[in-house]
């Protein structure tokens, strides 16, 4: 069977009872799928009232029709989609009589959009953003996504390259005509082509963990002695009972996370052991845990009484709060999670600081990303060195600038992402 030819359907929306439910189909078989369930293929674009109807003739149920020709749809090849009422039933019989016309197939994860990588009608990092789009939860999720599925990575990649293959020819005429005498040296051109590309490198490589945080989410870490109310503070920020709270202490011994939306960024709050010295094995593990987990989140918040100092030392942009502030008399700088004193201070400042760190992120958006931009940029500075030898040295940097055009080439899928695809199109659903 031909794979890629194949004509292919799903279901694109959720499983499940709904007001509207839409069954995708995409191939070249589009027009036999309309004659099969209810006649001639609507005018392109425009949505049309159908009766739908299986092999016998039986009303299978009334749906709005839409096709799309090929190369003006989302996969790029003829699309037709049917929204129909969302009856599970009626989905049920829907798709099983089309997994009956001759010539198609249920489509696999992710299938409709690696056709449209395949057509030419997404880049690989417009991929992953559609990927980042789907699983967002978080407006600044959102935001972010939008910007890679616009196709602004593609954009900025495309703008390297395109002065990277200018240097290129440059060097590449020069070797030429190296028996010839060249009436120009174009070696301060192609150095600032050059310098000026790893200068734009340099920025985004920056960003990409910024980026990945916002991706990801960011941790923050609750840190303090015993009893010194982490965990009816985490549950104060969480708004509901996530960790056991109790006047003993120790009761914290591992490491909870809550995963909430913080004016629009993702956060993780971490509640972690109280840092002591015991001679508890199974809380010492805890406290190890918690201080290992702490220096490795995006942001510390240390709780802090009786004027004690913090345990290890907080890093630039860590927040420090006075514990309890229900019990004090000046609570400047204090936080009770019991009353709920100070709380909402608290979350303004943990969110002013998070969205410092979240304004460094730039386009690219995923580790591949990252490893993608420094190999062009060890290739440019590699090139750079050579050229600097001479012109007899000239071929071996054209040969390094090739090699950095190439890794901003994978950052699209121009090259060397085949063993990457299989992974990417796992993490997308069936219809999508």
């Amino acid at each position: 069977m031909d794979m890629v030819n194949d004509t292919i359907f799903a279901l694109a929306t959720a499983p499940g009872k709904a007001g509207v439910a839409v069954v995708r189909v995409s191939g070249t078989d589009v027009s036999n799928v309309a004659a099969a369930l209810f006649g001639e293929l609507p005018k392109a674009r425009y949505a049309t009232l159908k009766t739908l109807r299986d092999a016998e003739g039986r009303r299978l149920d009334q749906a709005l029709v839409l096709y799309f020709p090929k190369k003006n749809s989302f996969t790029g090849e003829e699309v037709l989609e049917l929204q129909l009422h969302g009856s599970v039933a009626v989905v049920n019989t829907v798709l099983r009589v089309l997994g009956d016309i001759p010539g198609l197939r249920l489509a696999e994860a992710g299938e409709f959009t690696r056709r449209a990588l395949e057509n030419g009608c997404l880049d690989l990092a417009q991929v992953e953003g559609l990927a980042d789009l789907i699983e967002s939860e978080t407006e600044a999720q959102r935001r972010q996504a939008m910007r890679v599925l616009s196709g602004d990575l593609g954009k900025v990649a495309e703008s390297w390259r395109k002065d990277l293959i200018r240097a290129a020819a440059l060097i590449e005429a020069t070797i030429d005509f190296a028996d010839e005498d060249v009436p120009v040296d174009v070696t301060p051109e192609v150095n600032s082509l050059l310098d000026g590309v790893k200068v734009r490198l340099d920025k985004e490589i920056e960003g990409v963990q910024s980026a990945e945080r916002i991706r990801s989410g960011f941790e923050v870490a609750i840190v303090g002695a015993p009893n010194v109310g982490k965990s009816t503070l985490l549950n104060a920020l969480a708004g509901r009972e996530a960790a056991i709270t109790s006047e003993y202490a120790g009761t914290t011994r591992d490491v909870i996370e809550v995963r909430m939306d913080i004016n629009g960024l993702p956060v993780t709050l971490l509640d972690t052991a109280g840092l002591r010295k015991t001679d508890d094995h199974v809380e010492g593990i805890g406290i190890e845990r918690a201080k290992e987990r702490a220096q490795q989140a995006d942001l510390r918040v240390f709780l802090l009484e009786n004027d004690r100092k913090p345990d290890f030392k907080p890093l630039e942009g860590d927040v420090i709060c006075r514990a309890k502030a229900d019990t004090l008399e000046d609570t400047e700088g204090a936080v009770s999670g019991k009353t709920g004193q100070g709380v909402s201070e608290l979350i303004q400042d943990i969110s002013h600081r998070l969205s410092k760190l979240a304004g460094r992120s730039g386009i690219a958006t995923r580790e591949r990303h990252r490893i993608a931009m420094v190999r062009a940029h060890e290739g440019l500075s590699a090139a750079s060195a050579v050229f600097a030898l001479g012109a007899d040295h000239y071929d071996i940097g054209a040969e390094e600038l090739r090699s950095a055009i190439r890794a901003l080439d994978s950052i699209v899928g121009r090259v060397d992402v085949e063993n990457l695809l299989d992974e990417i199109f796992s993490s997308f659903c069936i219809g999508k």
